[in-house]
């Protein structure tokens, strides 16, 4: 039977691993739940226990108000997941949930508590982001026409008029969230951070991965696999192969073109 991310807590959507050596906090993009990792506990090593992160106004908890801002989101996060930051553990955010890992792990840092390794996926490093119009300023039209090209939802979404009635609220306000969000200038972390994304993405050029370097201290890495913003619906697989090498102190079995490097 193959292994679900079951709800513990509303944030929390979690795949038991009994013989768990380290948990990898998962952080999906705007407007997408913890669904959007439900076939990753499948693909990863036994050791690797995967924990999505299921934010208020997403999925099941689409009723509920969405966050009124970055620093309100991390701190609801923070809380949430406290009980589960014992042992080892990592964090992997896409696009949007890039930089609430970073910022989440910003604000640990004032608990005295870090993650093993940040993976940040999708997403220009603070600063260099590549100059793109402000998506939730957009008509509805515009704005839906603007989602689709990114390729990361299924086309019944957008052919659903009562779905996307529905669900135009939610995607609006989580890109307002990001877009609207500058980061506060800090010291750089010091744990070892990974940078992905796909080799055509416009909204995450490799320059914008390896800009990255200038947030850590700790040890760095490019990976750029084949493919758009959504490059990792299509290499899963190896995405979980680079993760899992990597979390578990192995050799990767995925040396994407970028390189590994620092």
């Amino acid at each position: 039977m193959p292994d679900r991310l079951i709800a513990e807590t509303p944030f929390v959507r979690r795949a038991r691993r009994s013989n768990r050596r380290v948990r990898l906090f998962c952080f999906p993009h705007a407007g997408a739940g913890a669904s959007a990792f439900a076939a990753w506990p499948d693909l990863f090593p036994p050791e690797v226990e995967i924990v999505a992160v299921q934010l208020p106004g997403r999925e099941d908890r689409v009723g509920e108000p969405h966050p009124a801002s970055v620093d309100v989101a991390v701190r609801m996060v923070a809380v949430a997941l406290r009980p589960y930051l014992q042992g080892p553990y990592a964090f992997f955010g896409h696009s949007g949930g890039a930089l609430l890992a970073f910022e989440l792990a910003r604000a640990l840092r004032k608990r005295d508590t870090q993650p093993g390794h940040l993976f940040l996926s999708g997403q220009s490093a603070p600063g260099h982001e590549a100059a793109a119009p402000e998506l939730h300023r957009l008509s509805d039209d515009d704005f839906s026409a603007a989602l689709r090209s990114l390729d990361g939802t299924s086309d019944g979404v957008f052919t659903d008029p009562g779905l996307m009635k529905l669900l135009l609220p939610t995607l609006r306000a989580d890109f307002a969230l990001w877009e609207n969000h500058r980061p506060r200038p800090g010291q750089p972390l010091s744990v070892p951070l990974t940078a992905l994304g796909g080799d055509t993405d416009p909204r995450a050029p490799v320059s914008g991965l390896r800009a990255w370097e200038e947030q850590t201290t700790g040890a760095f890495s490019v990976e750029v696999f084949p493919g758009g913003h959504f490059y990792l619906n299509d290499s899963a697989a190896e995405l979980a192969a680079s993760l899992g090498g990597t979390l578990l102190g192995r050799e990767p079995a995925y040396a994407g073109r970028g390189g590994r490097n620092r």
